[in-house]
């Protein structure tokens, strides 16, 4: 007897069911059960089951003599399941990876309950992923496993059958089936969490939900939509044969008339002259199922008085209305745009002020940007300093008109006028691994839609260059090339790591929620410019799981993270080097925080997976493979032996970030944005002597992750670390 067992209907979607079906028998669960139904589907879906049936045995294929609709094909897969749970996915939808072991692990945590209600996403064909907005009530906090009454914020959740898992044995018990018609999840979610003796939530994104373009059942117009009545009507069938189930009839009213009055919204569900008599059917099923008593909400005003005039006019009103709104909007943006453009030229007529300098940060206020604000004020404190505000502000162009001193780590404004005796300090974003500036020319993935002429006339606007090494340096002078000064001083954002003390650490580890006696690895992948849409390059769970309980991760990805105890979300952080400073490790692709990560002297893996891709879509300076800072992963084994094994941390490891060191982070002693500062402010030449790389003494991770992982052996020298040296 199986663990699970996995109904697939299928009808009219062999463009997807390869795809549904892999994502099922690939699960690291393997104790399943596939039952493929073929609802007598005229495209190649019956076939496509007979070819995974003849190569996995676990797949059993059912061919229905007749179409039977979705809810008869799920139906016949239920009498031909022996699994202790059921679980239904429509065909054209998949399975996220790990997604059985999750639930497997929450059904034993839980006390074996009859349903388990799991959470979804919405795939769309842009490649766009979005998670259910009403997670909140999947929440595994409280008792567990409790009843519908514990918890009667589930009804809210979409009503669908491929959310939950099903103890075999109660659907068994309780006879539940699925009607006919469209709608049918209908009577028969509502009835199971009524009825079910326990229930527990699984807070994780289990099944992605396509959103096709078209073909979707519920957005094609027909008069099957009717059906949603007959539905109901069974609900409350259900609930008059069981009185103990009273209670739930006004929650179920009102559920019902929010989904008879979304449907009759919907534009592309009812055909053309029907919406008068769907609305006088809804009206009727107002007054049958309402319960006398119960107060009910003003939207259900429609439904109740079954106003179709009335409902046709406000349609007609509102579209009026988003037109006039729309085009009374855009009036008063031509306007306010006009209208700071007279106020820009304006403050251009006016004097320069000396004492003002005003900052901006593609991070908001973080960055060197920040580290250098911090260093006016404390070295130049007869000079008031600002954050540029919002474009759309008098506030924003006055700054940059009156301004002396800008600093930034991004361009200005396309309609910047740079005034004589304006000083204009480009931070740049770190030491570039990847191409960009004029090298971005033969890389259009990369470049997109930049603008190389407008990206010369701000390069024309620069005053100073900060560089943090002889390689950015070489590289910031040929591919923005200009007229500007460089200042080979160091990185100003790194300051803080020669800086901070074990207290910063301790306190930052506290605010970001890291269990003490943990090793933290930052994770910190760069974007892919060959994706449209971008993703995270690891199984952060897998990862886990294979690392054991001593290990957790920040993640701070371009893409969904996986909900996990285990894996904190640091995406929106505001500050990376609080990020940095939390963390024992760097795990990261290609990232340019690697060479500011360095600074810090903790263990840095890299992971190379995709290496040919992204130097063909990006193109690159050097290889990193061949002098990274750490141990060199070349897929995801390769990392969890690095880390299982300690040589993350080992000889070999700290032999290469120093040579890493020596060749990235000669300036940063700390002093970076002290000596920007005084040459730039004060026209100082005297500037602060660089403290030597042995000299310098940054504070250190938490003694845990250094004293309680196991020392290795060290491998043969000569070449970057991979685990093929390990093993």
């Amino acid at each position: 007897m199986p663990r699970f067992s996995v109904i697939v209907p299928a009808y009219k979607v062999q463009a997807y069911l390869h795809e549904c079906l892999e994502s099922v028998l690939t699960q690291s669960y393997p104790d399943l059960e596939l039952i493929a139904v073929d609802d007598r589907s005229p495209d190649g879906s019956g076939a496509i089951i007979d070819e995974f049936a003849a190569r996995d045995p676990r797949v059993r294929p059912l061919h229905l003599p007749e179409n039977q609709g979705l809810g008869g094909a799920r139906n016949a897969g239920i009498r031909h399941a022996t699994g202790d749970y059921l679980l239904f996915l429509d065909g054209d939808d998949t399975l996220t990876p790990h997604a059985l072991l999750a639930i497997a692990d929450r059904l034993k945590e839980t006390g074996e309950p009859d349903v388990l209600v799991y959470d979804y996403a919405r795939t769309f064909w842009t490649g766009e992923t979005v998670r259910n907005v009403v997670s909140v009530q999947l929440t595994e906090q409280g008792p567990t496993p409790f009843r519908l009454e514990d918890r009667p914020g589930l009804l809210h959740l979409l009503m669908v059958a491929w959310n939950k898992a099903y103890k075999r044995e109660f659907v068994e018990r309780e006879h539940f089936a699925f009607p006919p018609g469209f709608y049918e999840d209908t009577p028969w979610t509502f009835p199971v969490l009524m009825t079910a003796g326990s229930i527990s939530t699984l807070d994780r994104v289990c099944v992605h939900y396509r959103q096709r373009r078209q073909g979707n059942i519920l957005s094609t117009t027909s008069r099957r939509h009717f059906d949603v009545f007959e539905q109901y009507d069974r609900v409350f069938a259900y609930v008059a044969r069981r009185p103990e189930l009273a209670r739930w009839r006004p929650v179920l009213f009102r559920r019902m008339v929010d989904h008879l009055t979304k449907i009759l919204a919907r534009r592309d569900r009812l055909p053309r002259g029907t919406r008068a008599e769907f609305l006088r059917r809804a009206r009727a099923h107002y007054r049958r199922h309402r319960v006398p008593g119960v107060r009910v909400p003003p939207r259900h005003a429609l439904i109740r008085w079954g106003l179709h005039r009335t409902y046709r006019a406000l349609q007609r009103a509102a579209a009026t209305r988003r037109r006039t709104t729309k085009l009374a909007v855009g009036l008063l943006r031509t306007a306010r745009a006009l209208a700071l453009r007279a106020h820009y030229r304006v403050q251009l007529r006016l004097p320069l002020r000396a004492d003002r300098a005003v900052f901006t940060s593609a991070d908001g206020r973080g960055g060197t940007p920040a580290a250098l604000e911090e260093a006016f004020r404390a070295l130049a404190p007869h000079i008031r300093t600002a954050w540029l505000a919002h474009p759309d502000t008098a506030a924003h162009w006055t700054a940059l008109a009156r301004s002396k001193y800008l600093v930034g780590d991004t361009g200005f404004a396309s309609r910047l006028v740079k005034r004589r005796g304006q000083i204009l300090v480009q931070s740049g974003q770190g030491t570039p691994l990847g191409h960009t500036g004029l090298d971005l020319q033969e890389r259009p993935a990369a470049a997109r839609d930049l603008d190389f002429e407008k990206l010369l006339r701000g390069v024309d606007q620069w005053d100073y260059v900060l560089s943090a090494n002889r390689h950015s340096t070489l590289v910031g002078e040929r591919v923005h090339p200009g007229g500007y000064t460089t200042l080979e001083y160091g990185s100003p954002r790194n300051d803080v790591f020669q800086k901070a003390t074990s207290a910063d650490v301790a306190r930052v580890r506290a605010a970001l929620g890291i269990p003490d006696d943990t090793v933290a690895i930052l994770y910190a992948p760069t974007p892919r410019d060959y994706r449209r849409t971008q993703f995270c390059p690891l199984d952060l769970e897998r990862v886990l799981r294979r690392l054991g309980p001593r290990f957790v991760v920040l993640a701070r990805t371009h893409g969904p993270v996986p909900h996990s105890a285990r894996i904190i979300d640091v995406t929106g952080h505001p500050g990376v080097e609080d990020l940095c400073l939390a963390s024992d490790a760097l795990l990261t692709d290609y990232a340019s925080l690697m060479f500011d990560y360095a600074n810090l002297d903790r263990p840095i893996v890299i992971h190379t997976a995709d290496w040919e891709a992204y130097e063909a879509a990006r193109g690159t300076y050097f290889d990193l493979r061949s002098c990274p800072p750490g141990a060199v992963a070349r897929s995801e084994d390769e990392l969890i032996d690095i880390f299982a094994t300690g040589h993350w941390r080992g000889s070999r490891s700290t032999q290469l970030r120093t040579a890493f060191r020596e060749r990235f982070c000669p300036y940063d002693d700390g002093r970076a944005a002290e000596r920007v500062v005084r040459h730039v402010v004060s026209g100082e030449t005297g500037l602060p002597p660089v403290v030597p790389l042995a000299d310098r003494h940054p504070v250190p991770s938490t003694a845990a992750s250094l004293t309680r992982a196991p020392q290795t052996t060290v491998p043969q020298p000569g070449g970057p670390l991979t685990v093929t040296d390990s093993l």
